[in-house]
């Protein structure tokens, strides 16, 4: 027997009892009727008659309809429903797939190329300091469509006037943007330092000396509070290298020697942000820390093996990507012991594809550091630093020196073959899904951001 006919059986059942109640009530009006005759009351006993005879009336009117509902209900032949037709259920991840390759599949090979970097506002516009938004910065974003930008003190004349130059740069844009600045905390901090008034964040060097890794979470929660209420979407930080004695060009900005205590803080800097609307970005992979040489000035590099690494760094690292940190930074470091030579870290696929994608298995956004700086540029034009950095397995290319001749380099290289442009869609697939996760959790759900 199916639910249908269950049901139908139940009904029935219940009109059987009311047919029950309503003998019941008959029987006891009679009773009544009786009752005041015996006591001789001739008036009762009429009144009594007169409403029996009414309630009769009543209840053979009641018992008629009910009967002819009853024998038309009989005629009903009872079948089996029409099965419900399956629907295979689309699995979650391809319907995050279908939302992302939707994005990309619209964009023309030239706004994918583009789409790659975050570059400053002035290597887009021309001008020597960006402080506003205006057709300058249309027009430019109309001709590229750039990933993201980036800006620094400088841009920042007041938080008025920030907020309307970053929201009217995301008002132009074709695409969703990535807005970014360094803001680590202590002398790191291009908003703090700026004349916006914002909540001091100590250094990852004071924070990791109160032995409170609640306070890095702190830090990255009011960092993000006031980013996000200046429209920037993208920190820049934490510090992920290990310092190794004290010999790092990086000071105060690690959280020490240990490398189980530095990513317990750095991992808790990057909740903190991400927690609260913010993309973070682990930075040097693979690590800074036992480093003299400053990268902005030259090249920089280590004698330390891949196993120094995997004691040290790679723990911080491996604690960032199960903790879903949106993106991490490749350096321009020079890892002869992995490398072979003296190829910059960003730059060599021994680097980046086969330890950080392939062995400690990031899937999130892989960034160069600044192509800008001198470790790349004594030795690399900008085109051919864009285009090396993308075949060794980055997704996007940060400040390259010059941005035209970058974008240029790349879309030769995929019109000419030697970069496939499912490379470029790889790595946009990445891109999108950190940046349309606010539309993707709207549609399937919380955390199906990033892999």
């Amino acid at each position: 027997m199916n639910d249908r006919q269950s049901r139908e059986l139940e009904r029935r059942e219940e009109r059987r009892r009311r047919r029950v109640r309503n003998q019941i009530i008959a029987y006891t009006v009679v009773g009544v009727f009786l009752a005041g005759i015996a006591a001789g009351g001739v008036f009762a006993g009429k009144s009594v008659w007169d409403k029996h005879q009414e309630k009769k009336k009543q209840q053979e009117m009641t018992e008629s309809t009910e009967e002819q509902m009853k024998d038309s209900e009989e005629d009903i032949v009872l079948t089996e429903p029409e099965p419900e037709p399956i629907v295979d259920e689309v699995p979650i991840e391809d319907k995050i797939n279908e939302v992302v390759n939707a994005a990309i599949e619209v964009m023309s090979l030239e706004d994918k190329v583009a789409g790659l970097f975050i570059v400053t506002p002035e290597s887009i516009t021309g001008v020597s300091t960006a402080i506003k938004a205006g057709d300058g910065t249309k027009a430019a974003l109309e001709k590229y469509a750039v990933g993201g930008i980036i800006y620094f003190s400088k841009n920042i004349q007041s938080e008025e006037q920030f907020t309307e130059m970053l929201n009217n740069t995301k008002m132009w844009s074709k695409y969703p943007l990535f807005i970014g600045v360094d803001e680590e905390g202590g002398s790191v901090s291009r908003i703090g330092s700026s004349s916006i008034e914002v909540e001091s964040v100590a250094s990852a060097a004071d924070i990791a000396a109160t032995g409170d890794t609640a306070q890095a979470y702190g830090a990255g929660a009011t960092i993000a509070g006031y980013l996000s209420r200046l429209s920037v979407n993208l920190d820049f930080a934490p510090v992920a290298d290990v310092a190794v004695g004290d010999s790092t060009a990086l000071g105060n900005r690690t959280y020490g020697s240990d490398p189980a205590a530095v990513a317990n803080f750095a991992v808790n800097m990057v909740n903190g942000l991400q927690d609260n609307g913010v993309s973070a970005c682990m930075k040097h992979f693979p690590g800074l820390g036992g480093v003299k040489e400053d990268t902005h000035n030259g090249m920089a590099s280590t004698e330390r093996t891949k196993e120094d690494y995997a004691a040290s760094d790679f723990v911080v690292y491996q604690q960032g990507i199960a903790a879903g940190v949106d993106f991490i930074m490749v350096s321009h470091l020079s890892v002869p012991a992995i490398t072979g030579d003296n190829t910059p870290s960003c730059l060599a696929p021994a680097v980046v594809t086969d330890i950080l994608r392939s062995e400690l298995g990031y899937q999130g956004i892989i960034i160069s550091d600044a192509m800008n700086m001198k470790a790349i540029t004594e030795y690399y034009t900008a085109d051919q630093a864009a285009v090396l950095a993308l075949r060794a397995g980055c997704d996007m290319i940060l400040m390259p020196e010059n941005f035209e001749t970058a974008y240029q380099g790349i879309l030769d290289a995929v019109r000419e073959g030697t970069v496939a442009e499912e490379r470029i869609d790889d790595a946009l697939r990445r891109i999108y899904r950190v940046k349309l996760r606010d539309t993707i959790e709207a549609q399937f759900g919380e955390n199906q951001g990033t892999e």
